[in-house]
């Protein structure tokens, strides 16, 4: 069989229909198309397909592109039924309806709380409100934050009696900032609320499901060992989210670490994982491989063995691809059939998107299948083009050849939702895989033999230095100068001409037709199209931009490639809450820290050729004036002690903003006060980042 062209085409069935599904689902996101006509559509393709039947021998090969046709459009249209099935906003019993009311609803915690700064967090589903004297039923989920002081203890299962209004989850509404509502919305999450202790009581404290009752006790009892017998804050996180995907105790600066060298798929769980799990139980089996019994008790270990896993880090979508498609494989074997290993992953992904669509914008599914993807594509090709006779130095450039191989597919996706590219990933991962698959290994071993006490101690101290020596050489590796690049931008459609650009180079290296290596240069110019008018609409942009960053002041004046920063020292101190709230917007406007050349920033005035802007909060002291001064927008930030109707006798403003820094009461009772006095206004804090052209 060819490796390329029509014939492999034609043996990869499931990749057809998984094509004709994605692109079903992102009509039905995108343009909402209404049930009916998704019916008619599919009604109209499986007449058409059932007619095509009828034709003769000679008919059916002349039109068989009907037949093709029709059964994609059949599967587009299953595509969008499916993704409007799993839209619960279409439903009247729909959670988002009961939204900023004051009702008593009915809410069963689904995972065990999660410890925060000043509160617990727990996903509870909604179970019923009360509403005109009677409990109506409700659909979907919220995020709920007990605090700390709260009387009684929070268990998965628990039945509680809450009297609050539900809140919706809200976007900062900064410039380029990760859109948190819609990532929410894909795993049924509507809501939030925040619950004090008089506002709650336990109706039942042992509701839930048994099973997953079972799966949250054996995994709190993984990381009692695991705490237990791996000393070291650093290294018992990094243990925790490399073998059950727990990420709740990692440091936040050693997981940045890692993004910028290119291994954080080690501490997020994916197939990586599974693999190493997968090849420790064909290891375990080897020497049973001559029994009669093996061929039915193998595939029954196997599959058992990798559900378990998977169900019990949580079935996120990489490791759920994963186990999907290494289900397919085992099956398959087992029945004595070699299949396509592209076509057993379409048919992953097929299952997993009729499963829940929302994957299809999940960016762990979307990396993992491009990686998986990539490597079944490249790894071979670019393995051949260089020989060794060394045996080590063959395997060392086969591991590496697989991290190259993986980066060509995933590229775009790291370039778009990421901004930047780790430049030391080859040397990273020929050092942290192997390392980290030693250290899955030892942990599996410590959870066998932790009841031994001289040799958990040894097993806790060998894995705790393994992990060690695996940080302290990301950390040291991700602070050399040529790490990472930052700062990339890359929108939706060059994200999409990328792709295309990969694609045509990766045929016209292979197939070597010359028409392709002419659409790759076509493709390349439109890339330096769209890259040279953003860069000139960048170099003439002139605006203020009012950041939604929780309780601190942030204010960008930004000056073509040039900004000033003025606000919280600790923003820019803080890198986590920069890299959240400031480092997207100037990702996106392709600016750096410099001088300004238009823009006159004198105490807390801002002085344009067209625009002024004043600076109001604590250290502001108002004075009388016989003469109102005309401004174009006051900022209000640090909760100053004062009152709108003083400050409308002073400035003659046409906006009033109300930044993050100030509570949100206080927020409130200023905006009762403008509305009163007619007065225009932005609140940061409830309608996002305020931008204003200088």
């Amino acid at each position: 069989m060819r490796r390329y062209g029509k014939n492999l085409w034609r043996s990869l069935p499931f990749i057809r229909l998984l094509v004709a599904l994605v692109i079903g689902i992102m009509l039905e996101r995108y343009l909402a198309i209404r049930p009916v006509y998704l019916f008619s559509a599919a009604v109209l393709s499986m007449i058409l397909l059932a007619l095509s039947r009828t034709f003769s021998f000679a008919g059916k090969f002349t039109w068989q592109w009907i037949m093709g046709l029709s059964l994609q459009m059949i599967m587009a249209a299953a595509g969008a039924l499916l993704f409007y099935w799993n839209d619960n906003s279409h439903d009247d019993h729909w959670v988002g309806k009961y939204l900023n009311k004051q009702y008593p609803v009915l809410i069963i915690l689904e995972e065990t709380p999660v410890e925060k700064a000043n509160s617990w967090k727990v996903l509870a589903k909604i179970e019923a409100v009360w509403e005109h004297e009677k409990w109506e039923s409700v659909k979907g989920s919220i995020y709920t934050y007990f605090k700390k002081d709260t009387l009684f203890r929070l268990n998965y299962g628990m039945r509680i009696l809450a009297h609050t209004s539900i809140q919706p989850i809200a976007n900062t509404g900064n410039p380029g900032a990760f859109d948190y509502r819609q990532y929410c919305a894909g795993q049924d999450i509507w809501g939030q609320v925040y619950l004090q202790p008089t506002d709650c009581r336990i109706i039942d404290s042992s509701s839930g499901n048994g099973f997953t009752k079972l799966l949250l006790r054996t995994r709190d009892h993984i990381l009692a060992i695991l705490k237990k017998y791996i000393p070291g804050e650093k290294e018992s996180g990094v243990a925790e989210a490399l073998l059950i995907g727990y990420r709740n105790d990692l440091d936040k600066d050693l997981v940045r670490a890692y993004s910028n060298t290119g291994v954080v798929h080690i501490i997020a769980i994916s197939g990586l994982h599974l693999g190493m799990i997968y090849g420790l139980i064909l290891l375990l089996l080897k020497p049973f491989r001559k029994t009669r019994w093996i061929r039915w008790v193998k595939p029954l270990v196997v599959l058992l063995v990798l559900w378990g896993f998977s169900l019990l880090t949580g079935a996120a979508a990489s490791i759920l691809r994963s186990a999907v498609m290494f289900s397919f494989i085992v099956i398959g074997e087992s029945l004595g059939r070699r299949t396509q290993t592209l076509n057993t992953l379409a048919a992953s992904a097929f299952c997993l998107l009729v499963y829940n669509p929302y994957f299809l914008w999940d960016a762990g599914f979307q990396l993992s299948y491009a990686a998986v993807t990539s490597i079944l594509l490249f790894q071979q090709p670019i393995y051949r083009k260089i020989f060794c006779r060394n045996k080590l130095l063959d395997l060392t450039w086969q591991l590496n050849t697989v991290s190259i191989a993986a980066q060509i597919l995933t590229l775009p996706i790291i370039l778009y939702y990421f901004h930047q590219f780790p430049n030391l990933f080859l040397l990273t991962n020929f050092v942290a895989v192997p390392l980290s698959g030693w250290i899955l290994y030892g942990e599996l071993l410590l959870l066998i033999c932790h009841p031994i006490n001289w040799l958990n101690t040894i097993c806790g101290n060998t894995i705790a230095f393994l992990i060690a020596t695996m940080n302290g050489f990301i950390e040291r590796t991700s602070h050399l100068p040529v790490a990472v690049t930052a700062g990339i931008r890359m929108d939706l459609t060059a994200t999409v001409l990328l792709y295309l650009l990969l694609a045509a180079l990766a045929i016209w290296l292979m197939q070597k037709k010359p028409k392709l290596l002419l659409a790759a240069l076509f493709i390349a110019t439109c890339l330096l199209c769209i890259q040279t008018i953003t860069a000139f609409r960048r170099a003439r942009q002139h605006r203020l931009l009012v950041y939604n960053v929780p309780k601190h002041q942030a204010v960008d004046i930004v000056e073509g490639n040039n900004y000033v920063f003025i606000g919280s020292n600790y923003l820019s101190q803080n890198s986590p809450l920069y890299n959240f709230y400031l480092q997207p917007a100037h990702v996106l406007s392709g600016t750096r820290v410099n001088s300004l050349k238009y823009t006159l920033l004198r105490s807390r005035t801002i002085q344009s050729a067209h625009k002024s802007v004043i600076i109001v909060d604590k250290t502001t002291v108002l004075r009388p004036v016989t003469r109102k001064i005309p401004v174009d927008a006051v900022i209000i930030s640090g909760n100053p002690k004062l009152q709108l109707p003083e400050l409308a006798t002073i400035f003659d403003c046409k906006k009033y903003i109300f930044d993050s820094s100030n509570p949100l009461w206080k927020i409130r009772q200023w905006k009762k006060q403008a509305d009163s006095l007619h007065l225009r206004h932005h609140s940061v804090p409830e309608q996002g980042a305020f931008e204003m052209a200088l």
